[in-house]
């Protein structure tokens, strides 16, 4: 066995790092060019198949040795549509694999295919724009697996659980309102992050016609499309076009599209193709299949795959799974790469790692090294845990559902995890400092695919409690999240109360746990109304989405509360090239009323309140305090300071409402002064 220390060694990297850009097959309709980088290989052989699975290779090749630990030949034919494998052999071993560098592959992935991919392209699709995203905090992220979301038959789709079922449009569910795509479009996203949608282990494509589910978490041809969300998974090209069909759809909708990629591992690491191709070389230890970023190799095939996405399928972000597990600047790299396409492109992911990895504390690509990685984000697990409770332990509250003691942590999610001078940090769960930059680097959240959904992590908090109380708290959970600076991310169908039964795993769980039921949307359109609102009260001032630290700390302020479980703040100076002079933000966790002081006396606007929300006044008062029902959020805002300061004589500034207090205790003296002369 090779001591895998010499992958890391300088003289490894200069004899055998291969730069350019031509792994895999190329494609034209003379000739297809293959290389394979497999440094240590005694021989490569090419075999060629007419069909994806069973059938026995009709043609094999032999590839001859080539620069930098590659091989390579030409074959002079028109090879669309051929499937393909290699065989590698090494002193001890010899495998069939499918090529690293596949661009399409067929059923359950066992065999790479040879494709033209501009024949791939639907009509347009070539010259479709992206959407248009001027800042990354303007984005906001709607996060959903493509099978649940048209599945069940309330959808109402021609292809359920299909990439071409959530790309059709005017689909109705039986009560009439809009589902799948329009439903999406209609919330007012700007962003909708799929579960993986390359190829995965665990779903059987041979037996599309029962049911299966399964996350996506699986990796097994990264640059292939996954054949169980295609109508014909058999055929590698057909993936692809109905993808980029999706991709089109959204984009014409107004709407990014974020792969959700993971790089962190592979299926099956030790029979993995990437392993295969060159035993141990992409792993830091085999038996944790934890994949070696640092590796130039590996490094170098991470951004090949990654930019291979964003030129051919328009992919407009990229979250990555476990993203701690990367190292600092193999995620740099990848930033880098992708601005050259087009800067507005997300990267975001997990910044932590879910387990120990021999990478360097210090090379982690985690929320304590963010700082080293700009214009990359991370979840806000803090915020996460703060707002809704601890996502380990489903008993336990957090601040919309009877937890105690937990405004700082909220805090953290509303000022973007950046330095603030009013945000205690220590009293955070995870980070006890911050470690955003730039608001950008911050995705703030309440749940996710991961562990319970926000109303079954409230039902099992929250024993005894109406359905009315539950409502409100959910309300006030994504409140939170679409008010704050950072960039928010929303859970598909939280808007309409989704539930999964209390599975805090569903991963593998069938669809009756996993799909959304249309009828649910009926059953809760005031809550779809009300996220609706909020995201076009976001979305319509940028005082919500500033764009610099050094703007959340001059404009956003913490005002005093009365009592706990109430956070109050206030977005003043018209933060942003606001056309609101002051916002304030009110929430209320508690299960009584609670007066709110304001930061001025003057008209004040309200936009949310317990029932409503968007950018429509719901009531107007005048003064400089208010009653906030319990748990409720409130959002309102002045144009007008009113008589508290007014210029009397010079620059002084006097309070009239004090000079009303003199004058109501005058004629209280005066009163008493004449009971007294009548009683005598």
């Amino acid at each position: 066995m090779v001591d895998t220390k010499i992958f890391e060694t300088t003289e490894f990297n200069d004899q055998y790092f291969y730069s350019g850009n031509d792994l895999g097959s190329i494609y034209t309709n003379t000739e297809t060019k293959f290389r394979l980088w497999s440094p240590f290989a005694t021989k490569v052989t090419l075999f060629l198949y007419d069909k994806g699975y069973k059938s026995k290779p009709y043609d094999k090749i032999k590839l001859n040795k080539d620069v930098k630990g590659t091989w390579y030949i030409e074959v002079k034919e028109d090879l669309h549509g051929v499937f393909y494998t290699y065989e590698v052999e090494f002193e001890n071993e010899k495998h069939e694999i499918v090529d690293i560098y596949a661009k399409a592959c067929g059923v359950n992935g066992e065999r790479g295919m040879i494709v033209d991919l501009e024949r791939t392209n639907p009509d347009g699709f070539a010259e479709e724009p992206r959407p248009e995203l001027i800042n990354s905090t303007d984005a906001i992220i709607y996060e959903a697996h493509v099978r649940e979301l048209t599945i069940h038959k309330t959808a109402n789709v021609n292809h359920p659980g299909k990439f071409l079922g959530l790309a059709q449009h005017n689909t109705r569910s039986p009560e009439g309102l809009t589902t799948g795509l329009d439903h999406i479009t209609e919330l007012g996203v700007t962003h909708l992050h799929l579960l993986p949608v390359f190829d995965f282990a665990a779903i059987d494509e041979n037996r599309l016609d029962k049911p299966q589910y399964n996350w996506g978490y699986n990796p097994l041809n990264f640059q292939c499309i996954e054949g169980s969300y295609s109508t014909n998974p058999i055929d590698g090209e057909i993936r692809i076009k109905e993808f980029k069909t999706l991709v089109n759809a959204l984009h014409q909708s107004n709407i990014r599209v974020i792969m959700d990629v993971v790089y962190n591992h592979a299926y099956d690491a030790k029979n993995s193709y990437l392993n295969k191709s060159f035993p141990n070389y992409y792993f830091r230890n085999i038996d944790s299949g934890e994949i070696a970023s640092e590796r130039l190799m590996v490094r170098k095939y991470i951004i090949d795959t990654v930019t291979y996405f964003a030129k051919e399928f328009h992919i407009d972000g990229f979250r990555f799974d476990l993203m701690g597990l990367h190292d600092i600047e193999t995620m740099n790299e990848i930033r880098q790469a992708l601005d050259k396409i087009d800067p507005t492109i997300i990267i975001y992911g997990e910044g932590w790692m879910g387990e120990t990895s021999p990478l360097s504390v210090n090379n982690r690509a985690t929320k304590k090294n963010m700082h080293k990685m700009p214009r990359i984000a991370s979840y806000n697990d803090d915020c996460r845990d703060g707002i809704k409770g601890n996502v380990l332990y489903a008993k336990q509250p957090g601040f919309v559902n009877g937890g105690v003691g937990l405004e700082e942590a909220v805090k953290i999610g509303i000022v973007a995890a950046t330095k603030h001078p009013q945000v205690n940090y220590e009293k955070g769960f995870y980070s006890k400092q911050p470690w955003a930059i730039q608001p950008n680097q911050s995705i703030n959240y309440v749940t996710s695919h991961k562990k319970l959904c926000l109303f079954d992590k409230i039902i099992e908090t929250t024993e005894g409690l109406d359905m009315t109380t539950r409502i409100k708290m959910a309300k006030m959970a994504n409140t939170i999240i679409l008010t704050s600076q950072g960039i928010p991310y929303i859970y598909a169908g939280e808007e309409m109360l989704r539930t999964k039964n209390g599975d805090d795993n569903s991963n593998k769980s069938p669809d009756m746990i996993n799909q959304i039921v249309w009828h649910s949307k009926y059953d809760h359109i005031e809550l779809f109304e009300y996220y609706r609102g909020l995201i076009e009260l976001r979305k319509k001032h940028p005082a919500f989405r500033m764009t610099k630290t050094e703007m959340i700390q001059k404009h956003l302020n913490f005002l005093p509360t009365p009592v706990t479980n109430t956070i109050a703040y206030n977005i003043s100076g018209s933060a942003n090239g606001d056309s609101f002079a002051d916002i304030v933000v009110l929430f209320n966790a508690n299960v009584s009323e609670v007066k709110f002081k304001l930061p001025h006396f003057g008209v004040w606007n309200i936009l949310v309140n317990q029932e409503k929300a968007g950018t429509k006044i719901l009531h107007k008062f005048t003064g400089d305090d208010i009653v906030v029902p319990e748990l409720t959020s409130m959002v309102l805002y002045s144009n007008e300071k009113l008589v508290n300061e007014v210029t009397i004589v010079g620059k002084e500034k006097t309070d009239y409402r004090k000079y009303a207090g003199y004058a109501l205790g005058a004629l209280g003296l005066f009163m008493l002064l004449r009971r007294r002369r009548r009683r005598k």
